[in-house]
């Protein structure tokens, strides 16, 4: 996917920028997901279905290698092959400034460059008509608030979302959300029919869907 070619990042580094290693590996997993890799798995585990596609980067990569087991998102993002990855994917950032020594933390100028991006790309009013690309950028800038609106059962199913949490600010909930008890409310919000776009993926572990379902 090339989301990011417009603004000279990759989404995942757009969401490590914006929001830290947990939006990292929340994008990189959504990515996953379009591109038919990820679905949601028994008991709210994420899990990897069919062969691996062609062009993935290193950073997805491993973050699908390490989903040929089924994982929680709090099982995922504590992997050490995950915060291997992540601590890869920061040096090229860091020697370009974009990260700050010694806690490697966003730049001022970094956090310029996604504040513009976010004003120039905002939250879309809708879903439909939107390519995967779109998706990505919308969910690598604007975290929870992307799930909810561009991909509400996955999000919901898997635990990249809370739908709990405030609807105010960017906020990356991978692993953190107690959404069980929102979970009836929530799916019925989202139980109708979505038309063309993003359908929904309830696929269980080795069966391939196709990319860009929710």
């Amino acid at each position: 996917m090339d989301a990011g070619t417009e603004i000279g990042w990759e989404p995942y580094e757009v969401a490590l920028l914006g929001g830290g290693p947990r939006a990292a590996v929340t994008v990189a997993v959504v990515a996953l997901h379009l591109l038919g890799a990820v679905e949601p798995g028994p008991r709210r585990t994420l899990c990897a279905t069919g062969p691996e596609p062609e062009g993935l980067g290193p950073f997805e990569g491993t973050v699908l290698d390490c989903l040929r087991e089924p994982l929680t998102a709090r099982e995922l993002v504590r992997h050490t092959d995950v915060r291997l990855a992540l601590a890869l994917a920061r040096i090229p950032l860091a020697e370009e400034g974009l990260l700050r020594y010694p806690r490697l933390g966003p730049s001022r100028r970094a956090r310029r460059r996604v504040a513009f991006w976010r004003e120039r790309y905002p939250l879309p009013a809708v879903r439909h008509g939107l390519t995967d690309d779109r998706t990505l950028l919308a969910v690598a800038l604007h975290g929870d608030a992307a799930l909810r609106m561009l991909l509400p059962r996955f999000a919901l199913r898997t635990g990249l979302a809370d739908p709990g949490a405030p609807a105010e600010g960017v906020r990356f909930s991978l692993g953190r959300g107690r959404f069980l008890r929102w979970r009836d409310e929530y799916e019925d919000s989202v139980s109708g029919d979505w038309g063309a776009g993003h359908g929904d993926h309830g696929g269980s572990c080795g069966s391939g869907g196709g990319g860009g379902g929710d």
